[in-house]
């Protein structure tokens, strides 16, 4: 099965459609996009090049099957589509975070989250705490050298 996107002239995934292969084959027999586009239009009454195919097994740039990753994440209703890059992008998740187009996902302005020590590891792993860091929004637009902040879920 293949999977398209119907976006919106804004680049909104509205919603995402299977379609059967064979409904995508041209005239030598091999599958084309293009083609799939055509038959989504005919019968969806949706312009052709606001159907945009995605990847199932695509998250975060990778493949998770080892293939070729495709156009960056599997669409979901309410991502946006870049065209320039060819991602499709979930909600910036802060105002602060921006685009890092080799993983296809959205990072924090400072950086990946600190590690854990190893005293905060193990007391994880013995369940005495459960420690990771999450990002805050107020924490960096008050200090943007700050944003990431240690918690213990079971606090």
């Amino acid at each position: 099965m293949a999977h398209f996107a119907k976006i919106s002239e804004e680049n909104k995934v509205l919603t995402v459609l299977t379609l059967n292969n064979k409904d995508m084959l041209n005239a030598d027999g091999v599958e084309d996009e293009t083609v799939g586009q055509q038959y989504l239009e005919t019968h969806n009454n949706w312009p052709a090049h606001l159907w945009i195919q995605t990847s199932y097994n695509t998250q975060g740039g990778q493949h998770k099957n080892g293939g070729t990753p495709f156009r960056g994440n599997y669409a979901g209703i309410g991502y946006t589509w870049d065209e320039n890059n060819e991602i499709f992008w979930p909600k910036k998740p802060y105002a602060s975070w921006v685009k890092h187009i080799e993983s296809a996902s959205w990072k924090s302005p400072i950086g990946d989250a600190p590690e854990l020590t190893e005293d905060q590891k193990l007391q994880n792993t013995e369940g005495t705490h459960v420690w990771s860091y999450v990002w805050n929004e107020t924490s960096y637009e008050a200090d943007n050298t700050t944003g990431w902040d240690l918690t213990d879920v079971l606090a």
